[in-house]
């Protein structure tokens, strides 16, 4: 049996599409632990990921996704971990190609495969925001890493909202910690008319340009 794979599911009403993001981990046949970390939601999230067998933490007050993921990081007991949104798929054998190319190698401290964009059926008309090549994206079911390097890198950052993934990037080039790529499809990233990013684009842009201008200060130093 494989060393246990711990998988984050930050959620906040997640229930339309939940149900398929967690088949999508069970099916995968691994040694896994699913934790949802739910942000105080009003529908039935929370029932489901408990009918289906996941770890469930809910948060007495809205917290966000991100320190949903470090709460999910802190709780995991496997030397694996990754995250995914619970709207996403997890492709067909997509845990063992990332498990076999992590634990083959010491020195792999991050893997990351590839995003497929796909279009909600309940929302086609969002189907011009699909990118039509799959492509190469941290996080999102995509990436899984050692769990001690968060013992190296630190957690996410919990003053933004949607810039985490480039701050870590940051921090990962910082400490010479290099992303092993490969080449296969990994998660399939449902596009829809409620994805995180659209709804909170006016943050990702203002975290952006946050973490940007705090790189040029370092850089002046």
């Amino acid at each position: 049996m494989n060393k246990l794979i711990s998988v984050t599911i930050p959620t906040c009403n997640g229930e339309k599409y939940l149900k398929e993001c967690i088949a999508s981990i069970q099916n995968q046949n691994m040694n896994t632990e699913i934790l949802v970390v739910d942000d105080v939601s009003t529908d039935n999230t929370v029932a489901i990921a408990k009918s289906m067998g996941c770890r469930v933490i809910v948060n007495e007050v809205h917290k966000g996704q991100v320190i949903g993921k470090n709460t999910g990081i802190k709780a995991s007991k496997g030397p694996y971990w990754l995250t995914i949104d619970q709207d996403d798929v997890m492709a067909e054998g997509a845990l063992n190609k990332l498990y076999e190319a992590i634990d083959k190698n010491e020195n792999s401290q991050i893997v990351m495969a590839k995003l497929k964009d796909f279009c909600s059926a309940d929302t086609p008309q969002e189907e011009k925001f699909c990118k039509k090549e799959p492509f190469y994206g941290i996080l999102t079911g995509c990436t899984i890493f050692r769990k001690d390097i968060f013992n190296t890198i630190g957690y996410f950052r919990e003053d933004i909202i949607t810039g985490e993934v480039i701050d870590l990037t940051t921090r990962l080039k910082e400490t010479d910690i290099n992303i092993q790529k490969v080449d296969f499809i990994s998660c399939y990233r449902r596009i829809h008319s409620a994805n995180y990013g659209k709804t909170h684009q006016k943050d990702e842009y203002k975290d952006y340009f946050k973490v940007l201008r705090e790189r040029i200060k370092t850089a002046e130093r």
